[in-house]
């Protein structure tokens, strides 16, 4: 019920009000989740007021709108979400908004290159952010849609879009020569959830999650022994608990390993659906993906 009403009044809200001034004559933006916001930030600079929903530690599939959000989004010039049924708890609303001002920042890719899935609502893997390539035309698609919405600061957003590509393809090659020092038979990748499939098949790793594509699945006890099975068999050494994620999960696959004789370790915590804490460097895109690489490797190694 409460869903219900939340939707009906963002809708009136939406079509009913005059959006607020732009802060400082801005275009203002609204984003989903912090790697997103980490995007545009790097994109718009200067010329937009940007506010998102989600900060660190915050899970999207189980993230719920706000009354606060509402005002948010009704106000917004631009919305950017991820799309593919990531942000699960919205998609309603943003359905409803369609073809207004909310832009799925996975509409720039070629969905035949996606990863499928039949366990998921969009039918595809929603994790793009892990293919450092799939970021890079995500930023040539925000380029052109800031462009196309503010045409006379066109030049600075392509400028700063150039700019941070010449960051990811250095992020890129830097990922590859760290994960290079780690024997592709150890590159086994034990996880909460199948965040990090992308990540896998971007870089050679063979990926496991210990719940589904979402959160919104829970693991049960049978999921758990065969999981368990699974890295006695392979002789995974370490495991990894996400930071947006629970812990406890890990924690009782680690348990039934260890009950059978096999010893493995948590190797860290990954940033999977949200980054760090603001202030930190893996409160950035780029510092996140490096950050997650170097635990894996020196895990795992």
């Amino acid at each position: 019920m409460k869903k219900t009403v939340l939707l009906l009044l963002l809708i009136a809200l939406f079509f009913n009000c005059k959006n607020e001034k732009k802060t400082n004559d801005k275009l203002n933006i609204v984003t989903t989740t912090s790697m997103i916001t980490d995007l545009v930030t790097n994109i718009g600079g200067d010329h937009i007021h940007i506010q998102g929903l989600m900060g660190s530690g915050v899970d999207p599939h189980l993230y719920k709108a706000s009354e606060g959000d509402v005002t948010k989004l009704a106000n917004a010039d631009i919305i950017f979400y991820n799309g593919l049924h990531l942000e699960g708890k919205l998609v309603e609303v943003f359905e409803k908004m369609k073809n207004k001002k909310t832009i799925a920042v996975s509409d720039a890719l070629d969905k035949s290159t996606l990863i499928g899935s039949e366990y998921f609502a969009s039918n595809y893997d929603p994790h793009i952010w892990f293919n450092v390539d799939y970021w890079i035309q995500a930023t040539q698609f925000i380029v052109k849609k800031l462009s196309e919405t503010v045409p006379e600061q066109k030049a600075a957003f392509e400028t700063n879009g150039a700019n941070y590509i010449k960051q990811l393809e250095a992020l890129k090659t830097k990922l590859t020569s760290i994960i290079e020092t780690l024997p592709e038979e150890k590159r086994i990748l034990v996880t909460a959830h199948d965040a990090f499939n992308y990540f896998g098949k971007s870089f050679k790793f063979e990926v496991v999650g210990l719940q589904g594509l979402s959160t919104a699945t829970e693991a049960g006890v049978q999921d758990v022994q065969k999981l368990s099975a699974y890295i006695i068999e392979k002789n995974v050494k370490a495991v990894f608990v996400e930071s947006s994620v629970p812990k406890r999960t890990i924690e009782a696959l680690q348990a039934a390993v260890n009950s059978k004789g096999h010893q493995v370790t948590i190797g860290g915590s990954l940033y999977s659906d949200a980054l760090g804490n603001a202030d930190s460097i893996e409160g950035t895109y780029i510092g996140m993906f490096e950050y997650n690489v170097n635990t894996i490797v020196n895990a795992l190694k």
